[in-house]
């Protein structure tokens, strides 16, 4: 039987909504909020100048249908509590979708985190800062690294749970290749989507020639049931200057998905905080 085109575009709508609704953080607070609760949390403090613990400012970058507060709630008033100057951006902005940012393509998304680095680093007068991303804030640095000469300007990046060689999203990104109106619902919600499929014509580029550029060191931290960005292990990088860090490997018993590993997880937050001075790492635990 032929079904009509609304027909079939409707359960894709759904099929991507879903995706949408998995990606999304917790909260999605007003612009005039978000500023707020980043002021009085004490990062995106222009001036703030970094100590010589900790020499070189920390730019946070969100993931997908994140924003620049509400991906942070919990990772930034960590890192500021250990003395660092901490500062987040949104990227990927789309007309028409306030709050929910990370859709755009790639490709113009590290050109504004190109802008926004300068920025800090104008304002804290140093000559490198460390890049701490989750899910395509984790991968999206690498194209800004790799093509926008960013490796002269970072010390390292951290990727949380990051989407470095695609996601299937456990076979809902296949779909949208047995099914083409998937994929074109899907790329209306924001192009970023598609782009981090595995397989896709964006990540064959940046990963053409090596995960990694010389001069940065990377981390990555992954839990083993992530939901978003599967398998698991697509998210390691291989290259010199890499540590590939799995959660359960350090505690069996941690059970944080793709959000909470982002958000709220004291191991992944202890993690990246030993990425960012590993002169001073210590063992993570369970309880850390």
């Amino acid at each position: 039987m032929k079904l009509s085109l609304e027909r079939v575009r409707r359960p894709a709508a759904a099929v991507a909504t879903a995706v949408a609704v998995i990606a999304l953080p917790l909260t999605a607070q007003p612009a005039a909020a978000q500023a707020q609760q980043a002021d009085s949390s004490g990062w995106n403090d222009y001036g703030c100048k970094p100590s010589a613990a900790h020499p070189r400012p920390v730019v946070l970058v969100h993931g997908t249908f994140g924003n620049s507060v509400d991906n942070w709630l919990g990772l930034a008033p960590y890192l500021v509590k250990r003395g660092y100057c901490v500062f987040s951006l949104d990227y990927g902005q789309l007309p028409g979708k306030p709050f929910f940012h990370g859709l755009g393509p790639i490709e113009e998304s590290a050109k504004q985190l190109d802008s926004y680095v300068d920025k800090v680093l104008k304002a804290t007068g140093t000559r490198e800062v460390d890049l701490v991303g989750h899910s395509q804030g984790g991968m999206m640095p690498r194209q800004y690294l790799k093509f926008h000469g960013g490796a002269a300007k970072v010390n390292a990046l951290v990727g949380i749970a990051p989407s470095n060689h695609g996601t299937s999203l456990s076979g809902l990104a296949r779909l949208a290749d047995q099914f083409p109106p998937v994929g074109d619902v899907v790329d209306e919600i924001g192009p970023s989507l598609l782009q981090q499929k595995e397989g896709s014509d964006f990540l064959k580029r940046l990963n053409e020639g090596g995960d990694t550029v010389p001069g940065v060191n990377y981390t990555v931290i992954a839990t083993k049931y992530d939901e978003v960005v599967t398998p698991y292990k697509s998210q390691f990088l291989n290259g010199p200057n890499v540590k590939n860090v799995l959660l359960q490997d350090l505690c069996p018993v941690n059970v944080s998905e793709h959000l909470a590993i982002g958000l709220a997880d004291r191991m992944a937050f202890h993690e990246t905080a030993n990425a960012l001075d590993p002169a001073n790492a210590t063992p993570t635990k369970c309880l850390s």
